[in-house]
């Protein structure tokens, strides 16, 4: 489903390299895990997957289902099924979350040539998605984001994931300032979100995530390549040593 070749890519106001040849490979119904040290490269790695432009791809490529995507706007590559959630979700005062997630939807069902939802069926949908992830629905009357604790913020991301439908879910530090009980509502949407058709690429700093959202591989990260791979232990043994001796090892 995503496939990343020797893709190397700098900030573009400084021209800073920030990732200097990554290769990653995502199949179809696997959850990918990235990890690594501050600074190595992974929050900038989902920002270049969903198209963000302040940043240039210098060298290498990114094929979504076998066609490249770095031509392709972030709107573009969102109705074509790519879907980030972010680490630090934006407040947007005066922007009522129902009319977002309303307008968010109805756009990518338009891109795919689909008819919009009528608001009877916009709301069952939206009801029945956050019942399920426990959000209170009076806090989708409010602006988006704003006044949200941590956890709210990042169960609304969820509930965004589940009603947009992604194929391929870049989820960049998901777990960042979430209490456990809130950690394990955004990890049962997301497991409740695994399928055949759909991926997901996780990045976190903690095995704690991985506890609740079981990957199928992990991938280490650092100074912008991926120095080792291997499977959900790779992760407790990252936790238990820390980076230090995987570093070493690439050296």
């Amino acid at each position: 489903m995503l496939e990343i070749k020797n893709l190397h890519a700098r900030v573009a106001e400084t021209g800073t390299e920030i990732l200097r040849g990554v290769d990653l490979t995502v199949k179809p119904g696997e959850i990918a895990a990235i990890m690594g040290p501050n600074g190595s490269g992974k929050s900038t790695l989902s920002y270049i997957i969903s198209g963000r432009e302040d940043y240039e791809v210098t060298e290498g490529d990114i094929l979504y289902n076998g066609e490249s995507i770095l031509e392709m706007d972030p709107a573009e590559r969102a109705a074509a099924g790519v879907f980030l959630a972010f680490q630090y979700p934006l407040e947007i005062p005066g922007v009522a979350t129902m009319t977002f997630l309303r307008t968010a939807l109805n756009s990518q069902r338009k891109a795919r040539g689909e008819a919009e939802l009528t608001t009877p069926e916009f709301m069952r949908r939206v009801k029945d998605a956050a019942g399920e992830l426990k959000i209170d629905f009076n806090m989708l009357k409010r602006p988006l984001n704003v006044g949200f604790s941590g956890g709210e913020k990042k169960r609304a991301e969820i509930l965004q994931m589940s009603l947009l439908e992604p194929k391929l879910c870049v989820m960049d530090e998901t777990d960042s300032g979430l209490d456990i009980d809130a950690l394990r509502i955004v990890a049962d949407g997301v497991n409740a979100l695994r399928a055949p058709e759909r991926a997901f690429l996780v990045i976190t700093h903690y095995q704690r995530l991985l506890e609740h959202i079981v990957p199928d591989t992990v991938h280490v990260l650092y100074k912008g390549r991926i120095i080792r791979t291997g499977g959900k232990e790779l992760a407790l043994e990252l936790e238990a040593n820390g980076y230090a001796d995987v570093i070493g090892e690439a050296a």
